[in-house]
């Protein structure tokens, strides 16, 4: 899995996580893990990139939902983007698609603000 930093126009750090290949049972507790450990305080904004995930399951999604709760309670943020055809359709059939913020591309999804959630 690729990962990488990325500094916005306003400064925030984001980090970037490329999972490949399949979000299931079998790879979903690593992928969390990964995700648990980019997520901090000096980082809170994540976005997965899912263009090379051709397959993701109910683990998969519970792995996403997990880091975006985790960037929630330190206020940071957490978004999607380059969602694979072939799992798009288990985000609409779940409609997780109206819970995540997910994008078309990457330099969309960095392209918008990320400031904090407003309380």
């Amino acid at each position: 899995m690729e990962q990488r930093t990325f500094t916005s126009p306003q400064g925030d750090q984001v980090i970037i996580l490329a999972p490949t290949g399949r979000l299931d049972i079998t790879t979903a507790w690593q992928f969390r893990l990964k995700l648990q450990a980019a997520i901090s305080e000096e980082t809170p904004h994540a976005l997965v990139n899912l263009s090379e995930v051709n397959f993701i399951d109910s683990s998969g999604l519970t792995s996403l939902v997990a880091g975006m709760r985790d960037a929630d309670k330190i206020g940071g943020s957490f978004r999607i983007c380059n969602v694979h055809p072939e799992a798009k359709l288990v985000f609409e059939v779940t409609m997780m698609d109206s819970v995540f913020e997910i994008y078309e591309t990457e330099a969309e999804a960095l392209a918008v603000p990320y400031q904090a959630p407003v309380t």
